[in-house]
């Protein structure tokens, strides 16, 4: 009798683990459905600016090197963007002006290397737009920078074979309220700025 008593506590106890274990794999399971998680690709990944030259032209210019994260959460149309663009790589196409870009003039590189934007609120609008409430920081100072992202496309790369989402969003900024004032107002106080991105799920 006790040894019967016995037996069916085990399986009684066996159960219980199992269901446990059960549930705690299907949780795992719904929340990685539920939320992804990404890398930014660096490779296929541009930040962009366009900003007025004495009226007469306007200057566009890129960064070659950005990094970051991003999260979906689909099942609740939100997510998280964490972004660094390394000032040093800016590029005009002229290297004295870059060079010229680079220093305390415009982006002191070398007092502030990184250029980060950082979501407070993400939206999911449909199935490829959304809508950011964020922080840029930049010159050593935050300000916030609403985005708009448009285009969102997913999908596995035909070439490599990751799952892949890419879009692009755009902003637009004033310069000085950054700190950055040098040239004005031959050179232009109001920057458009639209980025280009492409990131693989992790």
């Amino acid at each position: 009798m006790l040894l019967l008593k016995g037996t069916q506590r085990c399986l009684e106890g066996g159960l219980a683990m199992r269901l446990m274990l059960f549930i705690a794999t299907l949780f795992v399971s719904i929340t990685s459905v539920a939320t992804e998680y990404y890398t930014i690709d660096r490779n296929h990944t541009f930040p962009y600016f366009a900003i007025d030259h004495m009226g007469f032209s306007t200057l566009y210019g890129r960064f070659d090197l950005t990094t970051g994260k991003i999260i979906i959460d689909r099942e609740n149309n939100n997510g998280y963007v964490d972004i660094k663009i390394a000032a040093v790589s800016v590029s005009t196409g002229h290297h004295k002006r870059d060079e010229h870009l680079r220093s305390p003039d415009f982006l002191n590189v070398t007092e502030y290397p990184n250029i980060i934007y950082q979501s407070r609120n993400l939206t999911l609008i449909g199935k490829d737009k959304a809508k950011v409430e964020g922080d840029l920081t930049m010159l050593g100072v935050t300000k916030s920078v609403p985005l708009d992202v448009h285009r969102i496309r997913c999908g596995n790369n035909p070439i490599n074979k990751k799952y892949t989402c890419g879009f692009e969003a755009t902003a637009s900024i004033k310069r000085s309220d950054f700190g950055s004032t040098y040239g004005r107002p031959n050179i232009g106080d109001n920057m458009k700025l639209w980025f280009e991105v492409e990131a693989i799920r992790d």
